[in-house]
């Protein structure tokens, strides 16, 4: 089963864009040391580098495209040189076109070398967090900016904490059932554009809304609703992870739908296994009820591995079993 999606994305960020949103988001407080167009440098990559061996003129393995970090090793070690090889190694490091250079721990660089960055093109910046906790908030990130993802047509819905993303073809009313959800007291994450994302190697997927579209919803014969004005601030979550899908169908007689639940369906997003139910439509039906024992199947089944298909499976098969004992205790 494919998923409605637009296309899988990976993007870069400029210097420029990386320096106004960091200080955001994270507590990192980066500040200017020279005065160069930060709008030219881009970053391509999540990780960092501490371009040690770059200063000792080792360069054969130098990965110049990722932000560079300069802590008190470095610093130290080109403030051991003498000054003349203190200038060699600095231009043998800005000759490459990096994105930019952090100074951490407050540590500082000579004007001549601050100028000769300048030169070069590249952004340096100062912090006085240390190393290890500027490496780590940066690569946290860059790992949010750079993580893949897709925007799927569908409704994304908190209920009761588990994350439930409702897929189907136009016109089934998936955002009815959404709006539904959040009546009962449940809350929306994105209705009608779904984006989806996976941070490098992690099996956890992210859902957020489209910020264009953003809480509003399109019901047919009403028009357009904004959940988060009309329900509150509670109605709304900015981001869930994706734990189960929901697939909507159209009631069709000729297919056989499950009817116990032993046989356990799911479906991939972004390369990740995500366990999927099916639910076939038909006028009636209460379909909002039905996805809220979804999501508490779901809580039972991953905290007590209880599986009510199972257990009702077991206790036919001991009353069998327990019938042919007595017939045979009879012979």
């Amino acid at each position: 089963m494919n998923l409605d999606q637009k296309g899988l994305k990976k993007r870069s960020i400029t210097v420029a864009e990386f320096f106004n949103t960091l200080g955001k988001k994270y507590d990192v407080k980066l500040k200017r040391l020279n005065n160069v167009d930060e709008s030219k440098r881009r970053i391509f990559e999540r990780d960092l580098h501490r371009p040690g061996l770059a200063l000792a003129g080792f360069t054969n393995l130098f990965t110049y495209k990722r932000v560079q970090i300069l802590g008190n090793t470095e610093t130290r070690f080109l403030n051991h040189i003498d000054e003349d090889a203190r200038i060699k190694a600095f231009q043998n490091l800005v000759r490459f076109r990096m994105p930019c250079i952090i100074l951490t721990s407050n540590n500082k660089l000579s004007p001549i070398l601050l100028d000769m960055a300048t030169k070069s093109g590249v952004p340096v910046y100062i912090t006085r967090c240390s190393s290890t906790k500027t490496i780590y908030s940066i690569t946290d990130f860059l790992d949010d900016h750079f993580s893949h993802y897709q925007q799927y047509h569908g409704s994304m819905v908190d209920v009761y904490g588990v994350g439930v993303l409702l897929i189907g073809k136009s016109g089934l009313g998936k955002s009815e059932i959404a709006l539904d959800l959040v009546e009962r007291g449940h809350g929306l994450v994105a209705d009608d554009v779904v984006v989806i994302h996976r941070k490098g190697e992690s099996m956890a997927l992210t859902a957020k809304r489209n910020n264009v579209i953003d809480h509003f919803m399109e019901i047919r014969g009403l028009g357009i609703v904004d959940v988060k004005a009309t329900f509150g601030i509670r109605s709304i979550r900015e981001v869930k992870e994706v734990q189960i899908v929901v697939e909507l169908l159209e009631w069709d007689r000729e297919i056989a739908y499950e009817r116990l639940g032993l046989d356990t369906k799911s479906t991939k997003v972004l390369g990740v296994e995500v366990p999927m139910v099916v639910l076939p439509i038909f006028p009636g039906k209460n379909i909002t009820a039905i996805i809220e024992v979804v999501a508490l199947n779901f809580l039972l089944k991953r905290d007590s591995n209880y599986v009510a298909a199972e257990a009702l499976t077991n206790r036919i098969n001991n009353v069998i079993n327990g019938d042919k004992t007595e017939d045979e205790g009879h012979d």
